[in-house]
């Protein structure tokens, strides 16, 4: 299935220049959402996986419903000061700007494997936190899936250690 028949794109979104790809057409359709989600358990199935990690938002969307699929746990990665227990936080640069991400400090228990799943994969900036923060409390990353790579951003760059798996790529 072309998953790209199910993603709008807008341009200069959220700012001129950038190309924003847009998966709420996506998950708007219930049979396709599930399709792209079972696709991606596909890929990952031969992976050893105790957690699905997903950052705020739309890792969240896709994150929790792949974590179902395998019937693991799923540990939310939020932004500063959104989560009501003892965090560890990580600043990193977005596309445009900076954030911090946060999560509990007692979500990933040491040795645990974990995926993180998120919407797109653009600079590699917010994967790349999320790694910091899973492997600072023990974790091991053994991958990261996404519905989308923008692949002229280079994110993978970002990750080299990390096993990347995409639905579908866009040139930015």
């Amino acid at each position: 299935m072309n998953f790209k028949d199910y993603i709008r794109v807008i341009p200069d979104f959220p700012q001129p220049g950038i190309s924003f790809k847009d998966i709420t057409t996506l998950l708007n359709d219930g049979a396709k959402y599930r399709e792209a989600i079972e696709e991606m358990r596909k890929m990952i199935a031969d992976l050893k996986i105790d957690l699905i990690a997903g950052p705020e938002a739309r890792g969240f969307v896709v994150g929790a419903p792949l974590a179902y699929a395998l019937g693991v746990g799923f540990v939310p990665i939020r932004k500063k000061g959104k989560l009501p227990y003892d965090t560890i936080e990580v600043s990193y640069d977005l596309e445009y700007g900076t954030d911090v991400l946060a999560m509990h400090s007692d979500a990933v228990k040491p040795g645990q494997n974990v995926l993180i799943a998120d919407d797109l994969l653009a600079t590699g900036g917010t994967i790349a936190t999320c790694v910091d923060l899973i492997r600072q409390v023990g974790g091991n990353v053994v991958g990261a899936a996404f519905m989308i790579e923008l692949q002229d951003l280079n994110g993978r760059a970002k990750l080299p250690d990390v096993e990347v798996f995409t639905l579908t790529q866009y040139p930015f």
